[in-house]
């Protein structure tokens, strides 16, 4: 089976560079006009493909706008992480506060004051993840679509995705992501771990033509990380 993960078009937050968590906005007049030039993810027709959402506003619009006869399946916990006292500000809004420097400083680390810790974050979409794929490919899809966020989507590739790379290394634009194919690797527990492999990137020019490489996307710096 292969997977594709796709981040939600852009919302006025996204714009403005915020951190847009559990503050549940609608995509900008721009970005539905974008997606709306998109062609769905190719490679099955719609009976072969599951198309996964976040409950998020954004996502949903979005899986709407490029898969629009489909029927979308909501998997409560691919939503974006819970950034707490961050939520839906920006870093310059936020320079000078010791809780924010301090997460910068750990690299990301820290729990968010208030909200979800990365560690915490990325383990409920991972779960979420792995449900979603064994479900679609108990029921014969040959292909599960997954339009989430940024930060979900770099939790499960940051896990699953071969070969390996560091979490920040697996951010994708608005309307971008990644497409592979999907294995299950038996652990010494004796449990099936998901891998994804021959990775290719997902966006408005390449639409999974282009082969993933190891130069990894552009990274934020650190006071411009944020989700969404």
């Amino acid at each position: 089976m292969r997977v594709c993960l796709i981040r939600h078009g852009s919302t006025a937050g996204n714009l403005e560079k915020r951190y847009v968590g559990t503050t549940d906005e609608p995509l900008t007049d721009g970005a539905v006009h974008a997606l709306k030039e998109l062609q769905v993810c190719p490679g099955a027709d719609q009976e072969a493909r599951a198309v996964i959402v976040s409950p998020l506003r954004r996502c949903i619009e979005t899986a709407h706008l490029l898969f629009p006869q489909e029927k979308l399946r909501i998997a409560e916990d691919l939503r974006e992480c819970a950034f707490g006292k961050f939520e839906y500000k920006n870093y310059q809004e936020l320079s000078g506060d010791p809780d924010y420097q301090a997460w910068i400083d750990s690299g990301g680390e820290l729990p968010f004051p208030g909200g979800e810790s990365r560690a915490a974050f990325s383990d409920r979409c991972c779960r979420a993840f792995v449900q979603a794929c064994v479900d679609a490919q108990r029921e014969g899809y040959k292909e599960a679509v997954f339009v989430v966020h940024g930060g979900t989507i770099m939790a499960v590739m940051e896990r699953f995705a071969l070969p390996h790379r560091p979490y920040f290394e697996w951010q994708v634009k608005n309307a971008e992501g990644f497409s592979g194919g999907l294995f299950w690797k038996t652990d010494a527990h004796g449990k099936q771990r998901p891998e994804i492999k021959e990775i290719s990137t997902w966006n408005h020019t390449t639409l999974l033509t282009k082969k993933e490489t190891a130069a990894p996307a552009a990274v934020w710096t650190d006071k411009e990380r944020r989700n969404g």
